[in-house]
């Protein structure tokens, strides 16, 4: 904290700035589902061929991509796919988020001892599903925080949602001194299902599995001795501007009015100019001077 004195037309005004305050991973909890859950990769493919949906060009589509996706034999999947007739409605979704979210923050409050009065900030992000109430309405009203509770839901932010959510709960504890933020990311399988046969779309499908986790931050100067670590920086870069990074994936219908997630060949160009936009923001604040001119 640093204090400033301006002398002013005979008039003397005092500033106080506080200086910026340290940010620590308290502690973190990943949603583990049931066994029940749990599935093999010939399991999904025999679903996918006997659910009706999918040509058989689309589950040789499939059984190629799992091949080389690197997913083993033990994820999981939402309750609804296993069901001999899957209906991925509202319902079915809204199941699938209460499960991970509440067994993700259940968790968490188990291993920290923190009580639900002493959150103060709430940071949500899940890019699919958004619904009314939302999500951080939805935790806010299962744990009974508080009205003073500052709550943030962010959806349709892409795969980097979870890093922008921390990034902004740490922006919040800048300002709202001897807090604890609470960070919850997730992601919707029911909600994000493509039943048709364009490709483009389908790769979620294969890719995407149930799970959760819940993030405890503190800017306590207390909780420096028991953190896990400790967030020194972070960065974000926004590549909308460019048209290609714009669309590389987009939420549309197919020509049968299907609804699905558009990843076209940009994805990867795309994501590479962002890494690289990235490293090059966080090596200006790591490396040393003689380093960064190279950057």
């Amino acid at each position: 904290m640093h204090l400033f004195m301006h002398h002013h037309h005979g008039k003397s005004f005092y500033m106080i700035k506080r200086s910026s305050c340290g940010v620590y991973l308290i502690d973190f909890a990943c949603y583990k589902p049931p066994d029940a859950q749990k599935c093999t990769k010939q399991f999904m493919l025999d679903k996918a061929k006997h659910s009706g949906y999918f040509s058989e060009e689309t589950v040789y589509f499939m059984r190629k991509v799992l091949g080389k996706s690197g997913i083993g034999d033990s994820t999981y999947l939402a309750e609804v796919y296993l069901a001999n007739i899957p209906d991925p409605c509202m319902k079915e979704s809204r199941r699938e988020m209460e499960l991970s979210v509440f067994g993700s923050i259940d968790m968490l409050l188990a291993k920290t001892g923190v009580r639900c009065d002493d959150i103060g900030i709430l940071v949500v992000n899940c890019c699919i599903y958004n619904t009314m109430p939302s999500l951080s309405s939805m935790i806010v009203n299962k744990y009974k925080l508080k009205e003073s509770i500052i709550s943030y839901n962010v959806v349709g932010m892409g795969c980097s949602a979870g890093l922008m959510a921390i990034g902004l709960a740490e922006q919040l504890l800048q300002v709202h001194h001897d807090s604890y933020a609470l960070v919850m990311s997730t992601e919707s399988i029911t909600e994000n299902c493509y039943l048709g046969d364009d490709r483009s779309k389908f790769l979620t499908n294969c890719l995407f599995r149930v799970g959760g986790a819940a993030i405890l931050l503190s800017n306590r100067p207390s909780d420096h001795n028991n953190c896990k670590y400790k967030l020194l920086h972070t960065v974000h870069t926004n590549e909308s501007s460019s048209d290609r990074s714009y669309n590389c994936i987009v939420q549309e219908e197919d020509d049968a009015g299907r609804r699905g997630i558009t990843v076209n060949k940009d994805l990867f160009n795309a994501a590479s100019t962002v890494v690289k936009s990235n490293v090059t923001a966080l090596g200006k604040l790591i490396l040393p001077v003689s380093e960064n001119s190279c950057t």
